[in-house]
């Protein structure tokens, strides 16, 4: 019995390390995910000199948050702006942000994804999926990160893509197969950003309580908090359209 359980013990150990990028991340991507969830939204910006910024909002999404909703409830001189994605497979995504104060919904073009969401340091690309055919992916050496041991995959994306970066470093834990922590770098291969990710546990599912990120080049930070979280709700997909973004939630 003893021998032939490290024979399946070893089996295992060689299916791991046989593992190549694309493989790895593949399963991260089938991983089981909510239908949708909900929460309130805490995003605080810090600057080089340490001043902050608090932004609270409710943030609404479904289809592995290919479709997203968010509303600004606080600060006072944001509330009620609104933002609006939908991604699609064959076009180009759709991103509308309503300005109350302009009362007008501007629409983000595809040539806008590098910039800013907010003033914070998630570009409006760094806000959509990654589809896993649009990229290349390489396996590096494994790491630990905080006690925990990680894949590592170097994810490059395609020319098509026309991405404001040219690759990525993920570290994925191998037990949970998340992503704890991530490296964008830009055009010239500078590191560009730092980003971490923390999870909690909601019926059987690894959800993301908080990240942060820093923007190297510009020593500026945005840590976002996920609170209050609801998942597998009754919500309809028919909310995620533009007149939606000028009907604040009231919870």
């Amino acid at each position: 019995m003893k021998v032939k359980n490290i024979f399946i013990v070893i089996i295992g150990i060689s299916i791991v390390f046989g593992q190549s990028g694309y493989e790895i991340t593949k399963t991260l991507d089938e991983k089981d995910k909510p239908k949708n969830m909900i929460s309130k939204t805490t995003m605080v910006l810090t600057n080089s000199k340490g001043k902050t910024r608090n932004s609270v909002m409710i943030s609404k999404t479904m289809d592995n948050s290919r479709r997203q909703l968010i509303w600004f409830l606080e600060p006072k001189d944001d509330k009620g702006v609104s933002f609006l994605k939908i991604e699609h497979d064959d076009r180009d995504d759709e991103m509308r942000i309503w300005l109350p104060a302009f009362k007008r919904v501007r629409r983000i073009s595809a040539s806008k994804k590098a910039d800013s969401f907010m003033g914070s340091d998630l570009s409006y690309e760094d806000m959509t999926s990654r589809s896993l055919d649009e990229n290349e992916y390489k396996r590096l050496d494994n790491e630990t990160v905080n006690g925990r041991e990680c894949f590592v995959i170097e994810v490059t994306p395609n020319a098509s893509l026309k991405s404001s970066y040219s690759k990525h470093k993920i570290w994925i834990v191998k037990d949970d197969l998340y992503i704890i922590k991530e490296e964008s770098y830009d055009k010239r291969d500078k590191l560009k950003k730092e980003k971490s990710f923390s999870y909690i546990k909601i019926d059987d599912y690894d959800i993301m309580s908080k990240i942060s990120v820093k923007d190297v080049q510009k020593d500026h930070k945005t840590d976002i908090s996920f609170e209050q979280v609801k998942v597998d709700t009754d919500m309809s997909e028919k909310i995620f359209q533009e007149k939606s973004l000028k009907r604040l939630p009231s919870h």
